[in-house]
């Protein structure tokens, strides 16, 4: 094992709902949806038309940038609906799916002969490389920037996150494949982060990678935090970041010539029935995904977790990135006088009225009710207790609310992603939207200085 990544500032949300270690295959059927709106920063071509028979792994779209940056169909089946919006912006690309999936043989690859150029052809082709995300902008990877070393991160701290070393379980096959694969495309070195009490993780073993040990409170699995830690971001230079199980669709397309999307989702949070896992494609619809598992009534269903995941209804479908769905209770209480009594049933990293310090094993029940309103940032020093990178938060989210670029950058906005405020939007006494504010304060600078 390489260099541990040991933090101290942070906070861990236990909450009530974690998955069971069981896993239920959900049938293929029904319409599934490609959301253009999940690939930050595309510009999309289509390439599908209403009609179209799609296999899986068959391209809906290009990157009107990039026309090597295919986005392909997780499902086949046939092009049901092209859902746009203002300006014909394109939505959604939903697909009808095939009761039997058919695939398109990309034909078997053996990652260790292969050299640089042929791994990043490969990987385009077959629609694999928006999984390839990239440091600075948290975009997905420009396949002409060659990035100094790659990072995958396989513990999740996001409060009720999938676990991944029972996720991937069996998967070893296909993650060293990947791994391999990936080590072809940086001159550095691609580093595996797995949590430091792991016994059963299926990157113990792994090979042609730097393994570290993760050690502290969330988010010490966010990407970025490993980052800082061993190989920080420098103006100009380039980090791509991959998905733990994204790996392994990467790695099955090498091993098969399949694209095969299927992933292992956690149901989890207060108002399932039964919290456990799933196995479900991107793009699946949530009534499908959750099958009648949730609890109807004051829901709200989020496609990811609760601190950075997005809100969606049962007729919404899962994003193309997530790994999890969240169900908890919806927010629609108030207290008069709330904030004037100790409260003993939320969390907070104040000691003034709550009294979540005094029992840190509890597991809480809480709804979505934000408990105040926007106003003002207010200068209280809380930020820096659950933010663990070299930065300054509050000011870097001014910065970025009146775009001064200059500032940002030397602030350190090239190392950051908007789910590293999660925490501290989940703090803020002044309910401001901080991964908002990060996500246009990047776009203005990717913009701006490409």
């Amino acid at each position: 094992m390489s260099k541990d990544i040991r933090i101290k500032k942070g906070l861990n949300i236990k909450l009530v709902g974690e998955a069971e270690q069981t896993t239920t295959e959900t049938t293929v059927s029904g319409v599934y949806a490609v959301q253009p709106e999940n690939f930050h920063g595309i510009i999309p071509k289509l390439t599908a038309k209403i009609g179209t028979e799609v296999k899986a792994g068959e391209s809906l779209f290009y990157s009107k940038n990039d026309e090597r940056m295919l986005f392909p169909a997780p499902v086949s089946g046939k092009v049901s609906e092209i859902v746009r919006g203002e300006r014909r912006k394109v939505l959604e690309i939903r697909i009808e799916a095939d009761a039997t999936q058919q695939f398109v043989d990309f034909g078997k690859k053996e990652a260790a002969k292969m050299s640089a150029e042929e791994v990043k052809s490969h990987l385009l082709a077959a629609g694999c490389w928006p999984f390839v995300k990239q440091r600075p902008y948290d975009v997905v990877a420009n396949p002409n920037q060659a990035p100094k070393a790659i990072f995958i991160s396989g513990y999740n701290s996001a409060p009720l996150a999938a676990d991944l070393d029972y996720a991937l379980k069996g998967k070893e096959a296909e993650l060293q494949e990947a791994v391999t694969a990936l080590g072809k495309l940086t001159e550095g070195n691609v580093h595996v982060s797995i949590s430091k009490n792991a016994t059963l993780s299926p990157f113990k073993n792994i090979k042609g990678a730097q393994l570290h040990g993760l050690v502290g409170p969330h988010p010490v699995g966010n990407v970025s935090t490993q980052i800082a830690s061993v190989d920080p971001i420098n103006k100009g230079e380039v980090v791509w970041v991959v998905n733990a199980q994204d790996l392994v669709i990467i790695g099955e397309l090498l091993l098969t010539g399949k694209f095969n999307a299927k992933r292992t989702v956690a149901l989890t949070g207060s108002q399932f029935e039964t919290p456990k896992y799933v196995t479900a494609y991107p793009g699946a619809t949530i009534a499908n995904v959750v099958s009648g598992n949730v609890k109807a009534d004051n829901t709200r269903i989020i496609s990811g977790n609760v601190l950075s995941g997005t809100q969606v209804s049962q007729d919404g479908f899962l994003g193309y990135y997530d790994n999890q769905v969240t169900a908890i209770p919806e927010g629609d209480d108030y207290e008069f006088f709330g904030w004037n009594k100790p409260v003993f049933n939320k969390i907070s990293t104040s000691r003034a009225f709550t009294f979540s310090w005094m029992n840190p094993k509890k597991k809480y029940d809480l709804n979505t009710n934000t408990n105040g309103e926007h106003r003002a940032f207010v200068v209280t020093g809380s930020y820096e207790e659950v933010f663990p990178l070299d930065i300054y938060p509050m000011q870097l989210l001014k910065a970025c609310l009146y775009k001064d670029l200059d500032e940002m950058e030397a602030l350190g906005a090239y190392e950051v992603a908007p789910e590293d405020f999660a925490l501290t939007e989940f703090i803020c006494v002044s309910k401001q939207p901080h991964q908002k504010i990060i996500r246009e304060g990047l776009d203005l600078m990717r913009e701006e200085l490409g």
